[in-house]
């Protein structure tokens, strides 16, 4: 077996960022507890994922801190699997890989899922990448600067 490249280390925020997440089962399950899923069952279901790769995703993101396994809300001795603060940080993460597969995968007429505002009942409106002065900004308009460590 193929070890697997670890990039938790790296000095990119992407490479770290994947690191965290592992791969697109991590991605999924993440999407699942967004939609209110909480037991191992809920995603095992949703998923068809084997159990124990869908164990090891679970605890790949509870060790990362992405989500957090807590005592069953109904007494059980079951457990449930609830976002952190970190875990809850991917939403926008979430809504923009929506957002990208309903733009490039879907035909106009195709039924597929969205995502509305809960108050409102509308959908989202597409995400946009913007300075902090609030312009609009795409590809072209960025670069990537390396933090250095300060000097002592």
């Amino acid at each position: 077996m193929v070890a697997r490249t670890r990039f938790d280390t790296s000095d990119c925020p992407v490479a770290r960022s994947v690191d965290a997440i592992g791969d697109w089962w991590s991605l999924l399950i993440v999407r699942d507890a967004f939609d209110g899923s909480r037991r191992f069952g809920e995603f095992q279901r949703s998923l068809g994922v084997a159990k124990n790769i869908l164990a090891a995703r679970l605890r790949t993101l509870v060790s990362g801190g992405i989500l957090a396994a807590v005592p069953a809300s109904d007494g059980s001795t079951y457990k449930e699997y609830v976002l952190t603060g970190r875990g809850e940080a991917l939403f926008p993460v979430i809504v923009a890989l929506r957002q990208w597969g309903e733009q490039n995968f879907f035909a106009p007429d195709e039924p597929h899922s969205q995502l509305v505002d809960r108050r409102e009942g509308q959908v989202l409106r597409p995400l946009e990448v913007r300075s902090r002065d609030g312009r609009s900004l795409n590809p072209a308009d960025t670069t990537v600067y390396k933090v250095t460590a300060p000097e002592d």
